[in-house]
């Protein structure tokens, strides 16, 4: 039992060329990676790729209907796919649609061999904490990719001073996590720096500690928790641009960041680090608790 060191391919997207990350062509990042210890990365696509570059290929879909995801396990699966996070839903599901989308992940999952991690995110069937807990009651063999910053966020989980009474009440979902998105943010913003005032970090190394702690109550003797950060650029692509995750800055002259306010590969080196000392720290609670 132990954390992997995997990463999101979105970390790399549109890097500034000062960036630790930086590379003139996306197989020179790939082989940068495999270099640097990564053993899976994550995409919605281009796995070949990622498989001759001797890395494992971790899969990314969105499924808003049932009947999509039986597609969705054969074809990753005959892909050689590690697993394959979900999107699931859009956030205006009935509680029966989403036990539909249940019920159709897990039949899936079970006929192809292929495990479906339905991900903590905004506009999906997870977006609202209550009913996703209401859910895992109904469907306890849900198993889930935790991208927790779209719940500390998104329902400001500091608010009244009740962080570790919030906490608590997450724990149905975080012993049921097999792979942890690696993205910080504060009470305001989804994607920050690791080094701006506010106690969060350390509330997401509770978070994350806690995960630990539920895969390890669960796993098996050669299971791996997968550990990912995935920080996304302020934006990319034509207008409208659709990725805000962090504060835009205004990039003045010299600037090596061009705009972003910290560098997002030398963040995911810090983020493997600090998952790490949680997977620790949930290892050593758990030989303690084992000699008393």
């Amino acid at each position: 039992m132990r954390l992997r060191k995997d990463i999101n391919l979105g970390t790399l997207l549109a890097l500034p060329p000062a960036s630790l990350g930086w590379r003139s062509s996306w197989g020179e990042q790939l082989a940068m990676l495999r270099d640097m210890g990564v053993e899976a990365a994550q995409a919605w696509d281009g796995f070949d790729e990622i498989h001759r570059a001797g890395l494992l290929p971790l899969g990314m879909a969105h499924a808003t209907r049932p009947d999509e995801l039986d597609a969705i396990a054969r074809r990753h699966a005959s892909q050689g796919l590690g697993f394959t996070n979900l999107h699931l839903g859009t956030g205006f599901d009935s509680d029966d649609e989403m036990d539909a989308l249940a019920g159709a992940l897990l039949e899936a999952q079970a006929r192809h061999g292929h495990r479906l991690l339905v991900e903590t995110h905004r506009a999906t069937a997870t977006q609202d904490i209550w009913r996703t807990l209401r859910w895992v009651e109904r469907f306890p063999d849900l198993r889930f990719t935790a991208d927790l910053s779209h719940w500390y966020t998104g329902h400001e989980m500091t608010y009244g001073g009740e962080f570790d009474h919030r906490r608590q009440r997450l724990q149905p979902v975080l012993q049921r996590c097999l792979a942890l998105h690696g993205r910080i943010g504060n009470s305001g913003c989804l994607q920050t720096p690791l080094n701006r005032p506010g106690r969060y970090v350390s509330h997401y190394r509770q978070l994350w500690t806690s995960v630990c702690a539920g895969f390890l109550a669960h796993a098996q003797p050669t299971d791996v928790l997968s550990f990912a950060p995935e920080l996304l650029p302020m934006a990319v692509g034509e207008p409208p641009m659709w990725l805000h995750y962090q504060q835009s800055v205004q990039a003045l002259p010299g600037d090596p960041w061009c705009g972003e306010p910290s560098d997002r590969m030398a963040d995911a080196e810090a983020l493997w680090d600090l998952a790490q000392q949680c997977f620790d720290a949930a290892t050593a609670a758990r030989s303690d608790t084992a000699l008393t």
